[in-house]
């Protein structure tokens, strides 16, 4: 759908409304935020967030989405699910989230009809059909509402009309699940992502913006932009005692800098 961004807003209102009730997948970024705010204004208490937590998420991340659910005055679930004991998620191929997209879908859809919700619905946006995201066709499949990818509103209408509401995810840099920063073909497992999230977590004391660890093999690979450089330089040796610690045997910054999906440049 082609349309000034007023115009593509004033239609996802409409859409919205069509349902009687519905459950927002519900992860705190920038996407599913401002769609559970546009819902909880057109449907108010007819509408539920639910969070799925596994040990693919960082708990920075879940601590966020409970706090912007409660900001909202949305109601709000958390539900503990295990991708990982999924053989097709944790060996870890191309189609890795098409088979983790399509559990979790699957567990809120029979949520749906378990509680009397008419639909599922996911902040997935226009942007998202030029990466790869098998997850996407899960949710096509299974039944889940795309309504800003139906709109086609972008991401920077969404950063735009975030800004404008006062959302404070506006500029909130974009997240991915921790099985991201894995290779596809090596084995994803808790302790991987224990490290993953750990050394994120202490990175982010001194980088502010994207960034992200990639796991090698035991080789933790720093992608951050390009400005943060000095940065990493500076504090190299404790960054690389600490992260280290963490269990990687080396740790190496990439020279490329921070893009979007790097591991998905090998397919």
């Amino acid at each position: 759908m082609i349309g000034s961004p007023e115009k593509k807003l004033k239609e996802l209102r409409k859409r919205i409304n069509n349902y009687e009730n519905a459950i927002i997948a519900f992860s705190g970024g920038v996407d599913s935020t401002f769609l559970l705010m546009e819902a909880v204004q057109e449907l108010g208490e007819r509408v539920l967030a639910v969070t799925l937590d596994s040990a693919l998420i960082p708990r920075r991340e879940l601590q966020d989405a409970q706090k912007t659910a409660h900001l909202l005055g949305a109601n709000h679930m958390l539900i503990t699910t295990e991708p990982l004991k999924l053989p097709e998620v944790r060996i870890n191929s191309p189609q890795r989230c098409y088979y983790c997209k399509q559990h979790l879908f699957e567990l809120l859809c029979e949520l749906a009809k378990k509680k009397g919700y008419q639909a599922v619905l996911d902040g997935a946006n226009k942007d998202d059909e030029s990466d790869h995201r098998p997850g996407m066709r899960a949710a096509q499949e299974i039944g889940v509402h795309s309504p800003l990818l139906e709109e086609g509103i972008t991401k920077k209408d969404i950063r735009q009309f975030s800004r404008k509401a006062g959302l404070s995810t506006w500029n909130k840099p974009e997240a991915a699940c921790l099985a991201s920063r894995i290779p596809y073909g090596e084995e994803i497992t808790s302790d991987k992502l224990k490290m993953i999230e750990e050394a994120e977590a202490y990175l982010k004391s001194f980088i502010h913006g994207q960034m992200r660890v990639r796991w090698h093999r035991g080789v933790a690979r720093i992608e951050t932009a390009v400005d943060a450089f000095p940065i990493i330089l500076e504090h190299r040796q404790e960054i690389t005692e600490k992260v280290k610690k963490l269990g990687f045997s080396y740790v190496t910054l990439d020279l490329m800098g921070y893009r979007k999906g790097s591991l998905n440049e090998v397919l």
